[in-house]
């Protein structure tokens, strides 16, 4: 099994809202983005729920978020993982939320994408309970697979919309 980092946070000045994921998948990391894979509906929610269109390139992707007050960061900073399913996510080292939220006291609102990310979060939640007094929303994946359970764009664009 091959040890995967994910990356950097993305953080502007006075961000609202903490994003967190749980682990980059393989496009993602080969591209050093966020959300790097086309299939992925991250950038169609924040479309959805912003209601402004999001840029192509990546470095206005990444200002489209600050300028929303959006952060976005991982729950776990390194992990062993075959291929990009969260399922396969196993020996999880967390990354240090509770320090970027502490440098951060703007951040009011915490969202986590995906049941693994919902996962990991509420065991780190268990370490550090001083996050608690966040607004936690756990929403459900932007990954391709969720269209699998029934889910659609419009269905994700709608419960998103509670991180606002």
């Amino acid at each position: 099994m091959n040890y995967k980092e994910g990356l950097q946070p993305i953080i502007g000045n006075n961000p609202r809202i903490l994003i967190l994921g749980s682990l980059p998948g393989d496009e993602s990391l080969r591209k050093q983005e966020y959300y790097g894979n086309p299939k992925n509906m991250f950038w169609d929610v924040m479309n959805g729920i912003l209601g402004e269109p999001v840029p192509v390139q990546y470095a206005k992707k990444v200002d489209y978020l600050k300028r929303h007050g959006i952060a976005l960061w991982d729950v776990l900073h390194v992990a062993e993982r075959a291929g990009s399913l969260d399922a396969n996510i196993r020996n999880g080292e967390f990354n240090d939320i509770e320090r970027l939220i502490s440098e951060n006291p703007s951040i009011a609102v915490i969202a986590t994408n995906g049941g693994e990310a919902e996962k990991s979060f509420r065991k780190y939640l268990r370490r550090h309970p001083s996050i608690i007094g966040h607004r936690i929303c756990y929403c459900k994946s932007t990954s391709p697979m969720v269209l699998c359970s029934g889910w659609n764009l419009d269905k994700l664009i709608e419960q998103w919309r509670e991180i606002l």
